[in-house]
C-alpha cells in the first residue's frame, strides 16, 4: 500500500513575497508614488490615479505572482513580467513629469543619484530610508529619487524573471510535475 510519503509534494511551497527583494523595493516604489503624486499632481488628475495605479501594479502583481507559483510557474512568471512592465510605464511617467516641468533628469552619475543608489545597501531598508528625499525636496529630487528606485526595483524583476525562465526550463511546470507524479503513481 503507498502512503502519502511515498510521492513527490505535488505543490511546493510558495508565497513568501515579503522577503523577496523585489517585492521590498516595489512596496518602496509605491509609497514614494503615492507621496510624490500627493505632493505634485493634482488628485483629480488621470495622471495621478494611472502612477498611482502602475506602482500599486508593480508591487501587487509581485505578490500573486508568488502565490500562483505553486500551481503554476506560468502564471508566476507572468505575473512577474507584468510587475516589470508596470514600473516601466511608471518610470516613464516620472520621466514625462520632469520633461514637462523641464526639470533635469538625473544620470547615474549625478551626485544625488549615487546617495540615493547606495541607500540599497541598507539592511534594514524601508520607505523610511528615502523619506526625506521624498517628502521634504523640491520635485526634482523627488522624481529623481523615484527614478533611481524604480531602476533598481526594474533590475531586481530582471534578475528575478531570469532565475524563474532558467527554473522552469530545468524542473517544468505544474502540468508536467502533475503527469510525472501521476506516471509515478501508476508504477506502483
Amino acid at each position: 500500500m503507498t502512503t502519502p510519503k511515498d510521492f513527490p509534494q505535488l505543490i511546493p511551497p510558495h508565497g513568501g513575497y515579503r522577503d523577496l527583494q523585489s517585492y521590498q523595493m516595489a512596496e518602496i516604489v509605491f509609497d514614494a508614488t503615492a507621496v510624490f503624486c500627493d505632493r505634485f499632481i493634482d488628485r483629480r488628475s488621470r495622471t495621478h490615479d494611472q502612477m498611482v495605479q502602475a506602482a500599486r501594479s508593480g508591487k501587487q502583481n509581485i505578490a500573486e505572482g508568488s502565490m500562483a507559483s505553486g500551481t503554476s510557474k506560468k502564471t508566476e512568471l507572468k505575473l512577474i513580467g507584468v510587475a516589470r512592465a508596470s514600473l516601466e510605464e511608471l518610470l516613464v511617467d516620472f520621466q514625462d513629469y520632469l520633461r514637462q516641468q523641464k526639470l533635469p533628469l538625473w544620470s547615474k552619475d549625478h551626485a544625488k543619484a549615487k546617495e540615493v543608489r547606495k541607500l540599497a545597501y541598507a539592511s534594514d531598508r524601508s520607505y523610511s530610508t528615502y523619506k526625506t528625499y521624498l517628502e521634504a525636496s523640491p520635485p526634482e529630487v523627488a522624481a529623481n529619487a523615484a527614478i533611481c528606485l524604480i531602476h533598481q526595483t526594474n533590475y531586481l524583476l530582471d534578475q528575478q524573471l531570469r532565475a524563474l525562465e532558467k527554473e522552469f526550463l530545468k524542473e517544468g511546470g505544474f502540468t508536467e510535475k502533475l503527469y510525472r507524479a501521476r506516471t509515478q503513481a501508476r508504477k506502483k
